[in-house]
C-alpha cells in the first residue's frame, strides 16, 4: 500500500484583545487566499497545514476526511484566549464562527486590568490546565506539529501577562516544537500608563522562552496606515488601492465604518500570511517555519527579528504597472517599510531572510542579493547569512510580494526607549502596589526584568562595536532607452 504523505502543521494561539483581533484577520485572509487557489473544494495539503477537515455534525471535531477528500467543514488549528468576553463573543457570533468550536475559546469576564501580574500569575494559574488541554488536543490532530504561533500585545495585562505564561507552558509541554511570537509593542504615547511595566516584564519571558520574536510597533503601524490613507485620498498615479487588496481591509479599502485599529491589525495579519505562505502553498524553494529560528538566530537570546513588507504603499490599480521587482527589494531594506521604527540598513545584520511570493525566479533573487549585499553590514563571521524562500502563490490581488526578516542590531534603540520609560515609572515606584498585591509577584520581578532587558541591550551593543562600514554604494539600475 502507498504511504500517505505526512502533513506538516502549525497551531496558532492568540491571547488578549489585540492578539485575537489580529488572529481573526489572519484566519479571514487565509481563507480568502485558499479559496482563490482551491477552486474544487478539495481538502488539500495546503489547507491541512492550518485547518482540519471536520464533519460539522460531529462534536468531536472528526469525520471530515484526510487530504485529498472533499471539504466537509474547516476548523482552524487554533486556541483563542482572552480574559474579557467581548472579542471572543464577537468571534462566536461572526462570520468565522464555524472555524472554531466553543472549546477552543477560553475566556473570563473581568479582564486583567492592564496588569501583567494578574494575567501572568492569577489567570495563568487558574486557566493553566484548560489551556494545556486545548493545545494538546490541537497538537494531537497534527501529523507533524512543526510550530506554534503566539500572537499578543505587550502593553495590556492579558496579552503581555497571560500571553507570556502561555509561551512558558508551550516550552514545558512541547519543548521540541518551535515557538514563534508576534508581539505588538505600545507606542510611547500609549494610553495605558503601566504599559512600560507590562512590556518589560513580558520581554524577560520572551527573551528566555521564545525561539523567535517578531516585534511590531504600534507607532510604525499607525505611520504606515496614515501614509496609505493619504495616498488613497490624494489619488496619486500608481497609488490607488485595489479592490481586492489584502493590505487594508476585508472591504478592499479603508472603510469609514472600520475601527481605527482594523487597518493596523490587517498589516500584522498580512505579515503572518506571508511568513506562513511556504507552509501553506508549494514553491520552488520552500522554507519550513522552524528554519527561521534555525537560520536566523545565532545566539539564543538575540532572536528579535525586524520585519518589512512590500508592496505596502504602492497598491496600484489594475491598470497601472505594479512595483518593479528590483524596487521591491530596495523597499524591503528601507526604514519606511519596517514594522517597527528601525533602520536595519544602517545597522549590523546577524542574518536575513527573504520570503518571496509569486512568479519570481531564483535568478532574480540572487541578482538582487548581490546588488544589495555591498550596502549592508553583516557580522564578519556570517557574511553569507541569507536565508531565502520562494512560494509560487502570490497574495490575492498582487503578482508578487516580499517579506524580509532581519536579525539586526537596529532593535536596540527601541529597547532602550522602552527601558527609559520603565525606569521613569519605577524610580517613582508608581503603581507598583497594583502588581505587588498579586499572589506570586514580588518586587524582585521588576528588577530582574530590568536587568534582563539591560543585558539584552548590552549584547546588541557589543555586536555593534564590531561593525565595519559597507564597501560601496549599490549599483544603479540601468534604464533601457
Amino acid at each position: 500500500m502507498p504511504v500517505s504523505a505526512v502533513t506538516i502543521c502549525a497551531v496558532l494561539l492568540s491571547v488578549g484583545q489585540c492578539g485575537n483581533q489580529v488572529g481573526c484577520r489572519f484566519w479571514d485572509l487565509a481563507l480568502r487566499e485558499h479559496s482563490h487557489v482551491n477552486k474544487k473544494g478539495i481538502y488539500d495539503e495546503a489547507l491541512s497545514s492550518f485547518f482540519q477537515n471536520v464533519d460539522p455534525r460531529r462534536s468531536d471535531g472528526g469525520g471530515g476526511g484526510a487530504p485529498g477528500s472533499r471539504i466537509s467543514g474547516l476548523r482552524a488549528r487554533a486556541v483563542l484566549v482572552d480574559m474579557e468576553e467581548g472579542v471572543l463573543s464577537e468571534v462566536l457570533q461572526g462570520p468565522l464562527r464555524q472555524l472554531f468550536s466553543s472549546t477552543q475559546l477560553i475566556s473570563d469576564v473581568s479582564g486583567s486590568g492592564n496588569n501583567w501580574a494578574v494575567g501572568h500569575h492569577s489567570y495563568g494559574s487558574v486557566y493553566r490546565e484548560q489551556i494545556v488541554e486545548q493545545v494538546r488536543r490541537a497538537a494531537e490532530q497534527c501529523d507533524c506539529l512543526q510550530c506554534f504561533f503566539i500572537i499578543h500585545s505587550m502593553g495590556g495585562g492579558t496579552g503581555s501577562g497571560l500571553g507570556t505564561r502561555v509561551l512558558k507552558l508551550l516550552e514545558d509541554e512541547f519543548p521540541e516544537v518551535c515557538r514563534l511570537v508576534t508581539a505588538v509593542y505600545p507606542s510611547a504615547e500609549d494610553d495605558v500608563i503601566t504599559s512600560p511595566y507590562n512590556s518589560v516584564l513580558a520581554m524577560r519571558e520572551l527573551t528566555e522562552h521564545a525561539d523567535c520574536v517578531l516585534p511590531i510597533e504600534n507607532q510604525s503601524l499607525m505611520d504606515i496606515v496614515s501614509k496609505i490613507q493619504h495616498m488613497a485620498h490624494t489619488g496619486k498615479p500608481g497609488s490607488v488601492i485595489k479592490k481586492d487588496s489584502t493590505i487594508i481591509s476585508g472591504q478592499g479599502g479603508v472603510s469609514k465604518t472600520e475601527k481605527p485599529f482594523d487597518a493596523m491589525n490587517n498589516i500584522v495579519a498580512n505579515l503572518l500570511l506571508n511568513i506562513t505562505s511556504s507552509a501553506r502553498f508549494e514553491g520552488s524553494l520552500n522554507m519550513d517555519l522552524n528554519e527561521i529560528a534555525m537560520n536566523l538566530v545565532p545566539f539564543p537570546r538575540l532572536h528579535y527579528l525586524v520585519s518589512s513588507l512590500t508592496p505596502l504603499y504602492t497598491l496600484a490599480d489594475v491598470n497601472i504597472p505594479t512595483r518593479r521587482l528590483d524596487q521591491m527589494f530596495t523597499d524591503a531594506f528601507s526604514k519606511d517599510h519596517q514594522l517597527m521604527r528601525a533602520d536595519p540598513k544602517h545597522n549590523l545584520y546577524l542574518a536575513c531572510a527573504l520570503m518571496l511570493r509569486g512568479n519570481v525566479q531564483l535568478s532574480d533573487l540572487r541578482r538582487n542579493i548581490e546588488r544589495l549585499r555591498p550596502t549592508l553590514s553583516f557580522v564578519q563571521w556570517n557574511t553569507e547569512g541569507w536565508k531565502t524562500g520562494l512560494c509560487s502563490v502570490p497574495p490575492v490581488g498582487h503578482t508578487h510580494s516580499l517579506l524580509a526578516l532581519a536579525n539586526n542590531t537596529c532593535v536596540k534603540p527601541s529597547f532602550m526607549d522602552l527601558r527609559e520609560r520603565f525606569v521613569r515609572l519605577y524610580r517613582k515606584k508608581a503603581h507598583l502596589h497594583h502588581y505587588l498585591g498579586v499572589d506570586g509577584m514580588d518586587v524582585s520581578g521588576f528588577s530582574e526584568a530590568l536587568s534582563s532587558l539591560s543585558a539584552l541591550i548590552d549584547e546588541y551593543s557589543q555586536l555593534d562595536s564590531t561593525k565595519t562600514a559597507p564597501t560601496q554604494e549599490p549599483p544603479r539600475l540601468n534604464i533601457a532607452c
